[in-house]
């Protein structure tokens, strides 16, 4: 074989081994359905290989912290602020540039530069719009359990992260005691908890398992998609029911691949993926320029109805919040 082309062959062979060999690993708490089509585009486009495991926020910090510093994680991409703020408070997450943060709104990213925002979902009420009317719903979540006409016929999801983080936003603004009497009222009304996802709960309102249910606006907007006579109601401005939750990323100290650590970051923000998230999933963008859904409520008027609340403090409310829902059994 003629040398010039045995040096140049074996240039491309190694080059094609590097590109192969380039990958990240990430740890998610959202579901695979909102997380692999994304993962695969951004495969595409780089050349990155990305590995995906999936479990809840919470299994997934606990897995880093028993993994300590032997963690193959890359990215922490996590369903919740709160879950953010648990995982910065352990020490699992590296600084970011100030300059990548203070790209958002302050009222979405954190001060201390360990994530960022991914997308923002609102806390509504979802209902069968063949069986209950709106008109006869409260203004606030917080009397919610003075209606006993739901009582077997409401759902929610007491184990799910933005569930977790709603309780927490509650326990800061109402206070434990109220929020605790929140949950008991709740409890008497005999809700049925949809363990496995809030997808499986807006079933049951298709199925006419139950007639309302307490969950994230995307979901929603997922199953009237399909024609599913399901309909969104907002609390009154400024209710904790109309929590705005935040989904984000960071990347793990233990990491030894952060500069394609923050190439992931940085495509998960850019606009092909925030306009995946607004156009297929139903959330809302952390950047400008998208376009959004015609049958989402404009970003402005669902972040009105929203109660002022600091996302990077949302940890230790989480960690409030889990405990409270362990102590009356719902955990």
């Amino acid at each position: 074989m003629n040398k010039t082309i045995a040096i140049t062959l074996a240039g491309l062979l190694a080059g094609a081994a590097l590109a192969q060999s380039k990958s990240i690993t990430v740890y998610t708490g959202r579901s695979k359905g909102l997380v692999d089509p994304i993962v695969q585009q951004f495969e595409q486009d780089t050349g990155i290989k990305v590995n995906v495991r999936y479990a809840t926020d919470s299994a997934i910090i606990a897995a880093l912290q028993e993994e300590g510093k032997a963690s193959p994680a890359d990215v922490l991409w996590a369903n919740s602020s709160g879950s953010l703020g648990i995982a910065n408070e352990a020490g699992l997450l590296t600084t970011l540039s100030k300059t990548l943060v203070s790209k958002f709104p302050e009222v979405y990213a954190p001060s201390n530069n360990t994530w960022i925002p991914l997308s923002v979902r609102f806390r509504v009420m979802a209902y069968n719009t063949n069986k209950v009317k709106p008109e006869s719903f409260p203004k606030s979540v917080m009397d919610l359990p003075k209606h006993k006409e739901f009582k077997g016929r409401i759902g929610w999801t007491p184990t799910y992260a933005s569930f977790q983080d709603f309780v927490g936003a509650m326990i800061a603004l109402k206070g434990e005691a109220a929020t605790r009497e929140w949950l008991l009222g709740m409890k008497a009304l005999e809700p049925k908890s949809y363990a496995a996802s809030n997808v499986a709960m807006m079933e049951g309102i298709r199925n006419n398992e139950i007639d309302v249910a307490i969950t994230n606006h995307y979901y929603i907007q997922r199953f009237i998609k399909s024609g599913a006579p399901i309909g969104t109601y907002y609390f009154q401005q400024g209710d904790v029911g109309g929590l705005a939750l935040v989904t984000g990323a960071g990347i793990l100290k233990t990491s030894k691949k952060r500069a394609d650590a923050l190439k992931f970051l940085n495509y998960l923000v850019a606009p092909k993926a925030q306009q995946f998230f607004t156009a297929e999933v139903f959330e809302y963008p952390v950047t400008n320029k998208i376009i959004l859904s015609s049958s989402l409520l404009p970003f402005a008027e669902a972040a009105k109805l929203s109660p002022k609340i600091d996302q990077e403090k949302m940890g230790p409310r989480l960690e409030q919040a889990q405990k409270l829902l362990r102590e009356v059994g719902l955990l």
